[in-house]
């Protein structure tokens, strides 16, 4: 009776462990991250302007704040992919694509991060509106919304503070369909917005400083 019991209990632990290690070797669903990627845009012949600019964290709408890749395939409703992320949070990624553009365009003395305690010229706050995968029968969109205020540091009326206001909406048509596909075209549109920011921010301190040639 006891010999049956042992080898009944040691039959139920190679089973245990042979199952384990078979679960080992079963393939896993692995999730697959993905970034924006572009050349950084060039305004030419403009004079580097004496000023400062320091850029807060950016908000993102309720709907696009994941890491999750969203899409749409109807109105009125939003779906997202389980395996299929990007790398960073939207807000973070768009902001860190901005500031980089900026930083490396020449046009400014500086470009600062939000956690930086330089002294600065102009704040520059942000929000990603809309982020994400656009499907209709026929095309595959990505679709990116920036609204940006830029505000002067040292100017304390409220209204004179408030240098401009925009926001930047881009489609653009995804060369596949699939999420590599989206980065491709979430990576034009970044593009396209970042350039027009980039000139519009130029154009505004420019103004600001006395009107530079």
């Amino acid at each position: 009776m006891h010999t049956n019991r042992r080898v009944g209990g040691l039959c139920l632990c190679l089973l245990v462990v042979l199952g384990g290690c078979l679960g080992l070797q079963e393939p896993r669903n692995t999730i697959s991250y993905y970034t924006l990627e572009y050349p950084r845009p060039e305004l030419k012949d403009k004079t580097p302007l004496p000023v400062v600019i320091k850029v807060e964290r950016f908000t993102v709408a309720p709907a696009y704040n994941s890491h999750r890749i969203i899409y749409q395939d109807q109105r009125f409703k939003r779906d997202e992919y389980y395996y299929h992320k990007w790398r960073s949070n939207p807000g973070d990624m768009v902001r860190y694509l901005l500031t980089r553009d900026i930083r490396e365009s020449g046009l400014f003395k500086a470009v600062l991060p939000y956690e930086s305690r330089f002294p600065y010229s102009f704040i520059l706050e942000g929000s990603v509106d809309e982020f994400l995968e656009e499907e209709t029968p026929s095309q595959w969109n990505g679709v990116l919304c920036v609204s940006i205020v830029l505000l002067k540091a040292d100017e304390t009326d409220v209204v004179k503070r408030m240098v401009f206001q925009k926001t930047y909406r881009v489609r653009a048509a995804c060369p596949d369909q699939s999420p590599r596909g989206l980065a491709q075209a979430m990576s034009t549109a970044m593009a396209e917005i970042s350039e027009e920011i980039l000139r519009d921010l130029y154009e505004a301190a420019k103004v600001r400083v006395g009107g530079m040639p």
